[in-house]
């Protein structure tokens, strides 16, 4: 399971709390001093931003794996306990510090990394390369150090903008400074995933949770929704995200049989599994329960269905296996239920060169507002080509 800061921000005092949350989160992450004023720095920097140009919004905060082509990553932002949850939170707690899922479930790397996430329905910015610029504010209260310097103090860092529409920023701060890493900041080739997960009512635990890892040309995406709420659906959603490891060979479909027998320990989750075969240019999909995915084609959005079931409870005879094409213009979006069943993909074309945790981002933005909130915890995940073209796109 891991761990969700999510800090409305809507007066001056929230940006105190932003910023602790990021000091917090690094903590938590293990990160040093020096890494945790960074994460602090760019914290205070995004929340301002928030009041000063868009007359507020929210940041997330949560921990993440080494960024990067080849790590993976999981996700498991909030939830409230449900009924039974609290008897096993101690349990659960010790469980989190002495194995976090979001650091090596996949990967099997001690580093985690610090993803803040700023989302806002304000009025976009005008000229987002000058905004870039490092030192270039136009907020009273800033540190001066605007949004450039949140792009070098960063491991990694993206903002899209739309006027009309908000801003969206994400940045990930991790133990070494990217250019430290022994390599000059590049582009990773291949495939990319990000992704963002919230939780019902802003709490600690969230049952949803979603991962990756790589073999060879297959990539492999899995994203949980553990049943219900609070600790024991994160546990659950966190035991499909952990097994993957060891079944990263397998079809999607022999990787949900082989989870049904992983979960019946649990009580049990919706999981949707895609896998990416960049040498064959084919993508395979497969679901039980309520997970479901978008793939933008040249066509348009194609749904991603699920079958009824519950992987660890009530595992369905059959499982069907979607094939389609994967190319250098598609783009796959796996969600939890906590999106509206009718929710509208993205629709701008420019977003789709940037980080995947910032599609993520957006697409959860532009299916909720102040007057329709989130009405359970919602993870989305985004796999990605590689299709990067600003400077400020970039990873380590």
């Amino acid at each position: 399971m891991s761990r969700v800061w999510d800090i409305p921000v809507h007066d001056s005092t929230r940006v105190r709390d932003v910023r602790v949350a990021a000091e917090a989160a690094c903590a938590v992450a293990g990160l040093g001093a020096h890494r945790a004023a960074a994460a602090a720095l760019v914290a205070t920097e995004l929340a301002t931003n928030l009041l000063k140009h868009a007359g507020g919004g929210r940041v997330v905060i949560n921990l993440v794996g080494e960024s990067g082509a080849a790590t993976p990553v999981t996700g498991a932002l909030g939830a409230t306990e449900d009924a039974g949850a609290t008897e096993d939170a101690g349990a659960a707690a010790a469980s989190e510090a002495s194995a976090p899922y979001e650091a090596s479930a996949l990967s099997g790397c001690s580093d985690r990394r610090v993803q803040i996430v700023s989302v806002d329905h304000g009025p976009g910015i005008d000229d987002v390369a000058a905004a870039m610029r490092d030192g270039y504010t136009t907020a009273d209260s800033s540190l001066g150090a605007g949004l450039g310097a949140c792009l070098r103090v960063s491991d990694d860092f993206d903002l899209h903008s739309r006027r009309g529409r908000g801003t969206v920023a994400v940045a990930r701060i991790g133990p070494v400074p990217a250019a430290q890493h022994g390599a000059p900041r590049g582009r990773a080739a291949g495939p990319r995933v990000g992704g963002i997960n919230l939780s019902l009512a802003r709490a600690e635990h969230s049952g949803d949770a979603f991962g990756w890892t790589r073999s060879g040309p297959l990539l492999t995406l899995l994203l949980a929704d553990g049943l219900g709420h609070g600790v024991r659906a994160a546990q659950a959603s966190s035991a499909a995200v952990d097994e993957l490891r060891r079944l990263v060979a397998l079809p999607p479909t022999d990787i949900l049989r082989r989870l049904d027998a992983r979960l019946r320990k649990t009580r049990g989750a919706a999981v949707a599994v895609a896998q990416l075969d960049a040498d064959a240019g084919q993508l395979r999909f497969a679901g039980v329960g309520n997970v479901g995915g978008r793939l933008r084609t040249a066509a348009g959005w194609q749904p991603l269905v699920s079958h009824p079931g519950i992987v660890g409870a009530h595992f369905p005879a059959t499982v069907p296996l979607q094939q389609v094409p994967w190319t250098a213009e598609s783009l796959l979006v796996l969600h939890s239920d906590g999106l509206p069943g009718r929710w509208t993909p993205p629709d701008d074309p420019g977003l789709l060169a940037h980080d995947p945790a910032v599609v993520a981002a957006v697409a959860l933005r532009d299916a909720s507002s102040a007057a329709s909130p989130l009405r359970d915890d919602t993870c989305v995940a985004v796999l990605c080509p590689d299709r990067r073209t600003d400077p400020h796109d970039r990873l380590p």
